[in-house]
């Protein structure tokens, strides 16, 4: 143990109880403080920015996937013109680099009709081989559609919402009105409920089988409205994206002229994404604010601290100890004080956190919010970049005040009352 390391540890861990000779413990008391809360709300900032981003994204993921692939067209409707996916399409998509899956779709727009009310809604058609881990996950009443590949099913599910706008229960009748050249009406099973809490999604969609749009519109059994991929990692998405605009850009489909136009779900819903990135900007500014606060506590602090040590810092000068020895003595004191300030503040920040998460205790309105409680979601990284960000920056901040003792004359120091 080095002497600036043994006067530091003595300072801080030997309390010096007599009267008149702890006028910088309240400081340091405010100090360590405003570093636990600082960081506490910190923790709490980016594990709920970062719960928030990652819930809203998966749910628009969720219902058209990370990238889709549709007819190139100037048509800006729920209309869209059929491409042709063959088998060897679909495994030529699942080859690409980072691709998890790849399946066709189709969407109709329709008119929902009970005997009171009426809704318009797009069907949103899969086959067989659609992925329903999303509306599994948000599936609040009944089962999922049964669907194959062989016969049309009349099933579909609705989302709460439009059930409770319609009045509609698992098992009813539903009776969807398709305008085209003239009206064509077919009846529908209600098979299930589902609720994302993605509002205008929500209101929008209902999902049952492909074939039935394919009857409706004369389609061949290739013949499907766009693709859907989802990707292993959603870091590499724009990567991903080029990849597949690389190898589809000039495939056609048989019999169409239309060629493939492949766009990513940032493309495809970019008034959410871009809403998201400004929560980017809010954190950063909490962080900086919150750094900024903490350090400066720590500042005052330690500088208060400096000068009530000022006749121990005279001594030292004067038995031969160098600046650079005695800024150490209150660098390492600084660390004593900054790690019990971080200490607290995890437990604090960690709680809160684990509190929320799994107690639910704050809820919003998914109307505005897109979810109905405050989501939590922090890594183990992003939680040690944090901590170890703090430390840096605040030991850092603390070099500053030292510089104050290279100014203090030993005879003067000595005298200091």
């Amino acid at each position: 143990m080095s002497l600036a390391h043994f006067i530091a540890h003595r300072i801080h861990f030997i309390s010096d109880k007599k009267e008149g000779k702890n006028v910088a413990k309240p400081a340091v008391r405010i100090a360590t403080i405003g570093i636990a809360l600082g960081l506490a709300i910190m923790l709490v900032a980016i594990a709920v920015v970062t719960g928030f981003k990652n819930e809203v994204s998966r749910k628009v993921f969720g219902f058209g996937s990370h990238i889709q692939i549709t007819a190139l067209t100037n048509n800006k409707t729920y209309e869209l013109p059929p491409i042709s996916v063959s088998d060897s399409t679909i495994q030529l998509l699942q080859g690409i680099n980072n691709v998890a899956y790849a399946q066709p779709y189709a969407i109709k727009p329709a008119i929902l009709k009970t005997n009171n009310h009426f809704q318009g809604v797009v069907l949103k058609g899969v086959d067989s081989s659609y992925n329903w881990d999303f509306f599994a996950s948000n599936l609040k009443e009944g089962t999922l559609p049964v669907i194959n590949d062989s016969t049309a099913s009349n099933q579909v599910i609705v989302s709460k919402q439009t059930a409770n706008d319609l009045q509609l229960n698992v098992g009813d009748k539903l009776l969807t009105y398709f305008i085209q050249n003239n009206v064509r009406v077919r009846q529908f099973t209600i098979s299930g409920i589902y609720e994302t809490g993605l509002t205008d999604f929500d209101k929008l969609f209902i999902i049952g089988d492909l074939q039935q749009i394919r009857l409706l519109n004369g389609w061949s059994q290739q013949e499907v409205s766009g693709i859907e991929i989802a990707v292993h990692d959603i870091n590499l998405l724009e990567e991903t994206g080029y990849a597949i605009f690389q190898h589809t850009s000039y495939t056609y489909g048989e019999g169409h002229d239309n060629p493939y136009y492949t766009r990513t779900a940032l493309e495809l819903q970019p008034q959410i994404f871009n809403w998201l990135a400004l929560l980017d900007m809010n954190m950063i500014v909490i962080l900086a604010l919150m750094m900024a606060v903490a350090g400066f506590t720590m500042i005052s602090g330690l500088l208060i601290l400096i000068l009530e040590k000022t006749n121990m810092i005279g001594t030292l000068k004067a038995l031969g100890a160098n600046n650079w020895t005695i800024r150490k003595v209150f660098l390492y004191q600084a660390t004593f004080l900054i790690g019990k300030g971080m200490l607290w503040g995890n437990v604090i920040g960690l709680f809160i956190c684990l509190a929320q998460h799994y107690g639910k205790i704050i809820h919003l309105d998914p109307s505005i919010y897109f979810v109905d409680t405050v989501p939590i979601e922090i890594t183990v990284w992003a939680w040690l970049a944090l901590n170890i960000g703090v430390a840096l920056i605040t030991l850092c901040m603390m070099l500053l005040p030292s510089h104050i003792i290279a100014k203090i004359s030993p005879a003067k120091a000595i005298k200091f009352d």
